[in-house]
């Protein structure tokens, strides 16, 4: 198991199936740990400490020494894994698609395949003389999202 792997390990079973869950982590150059987490209220300091301590708990300084740095995702990060899109739904998103087009919209439905994203468009309707506001629901798959984050 690779100490990506383990320090994984560890916070799943820490936090369990509550609200708070894993985002990510990452183990820079130096043994600087990563850990980022997230909820649909946010995460206070007082969880990241805990979370630190546990973390801290279950590895072996003795053994490798480390740096150990856990966060919360922040409002404006990109959205990372299935809770946190699940946690956008009706919120207004910014995503960025892997062909360079940038939609921005309320996000109406998430699977794990694709995104329900609904948009206002200016269309010209026909024999009508300036555009109107029209909504309109687009289908982005998963695979054609580079990057999706909140607007706020």
């Amino acid at each position: 198991m690779t100490a990506k792997e383990q320090v994984a390990e560890i916070v799943t079973d820490y936090l369990g199936t509550g609200a708070i869950f894993l985002v990510d982590v990452a183990i820079h150059p130096g043994n600087r740990i990563v850990v980022e987490v997230d909820s649909a209220d946010g995460v206070c300091i007082d969880d990241c400490v805990a979370l630190s301590k546990h973390i801290e708990s279950k590895l072996d300084r003795d053994v490798e020494d480390f740096e150990l740095e856990v966060g919360s995702a922040g409002l404006t990060s990109p959205l990372r894994v299935m809770r946190q899109w699940e946690n956008c739904i009706d919120c207004e998103l910014s995503v960025l698609q892997t062909n360079g087009i940038k939609e921005t919209g309320h996000l109406r439905a998430v699977s794990p395949e694709a995104i329900r994203l609904e948009v206002i468009r200016m269309v010209k309707p026909e024999g009508a003389k300036r555009k109107k506001p029209e909504t309109q629901e687009l289908t982005i798959a998963m695979a054609d999202i580079k990057q999706a984050v909140r607007v706020i």
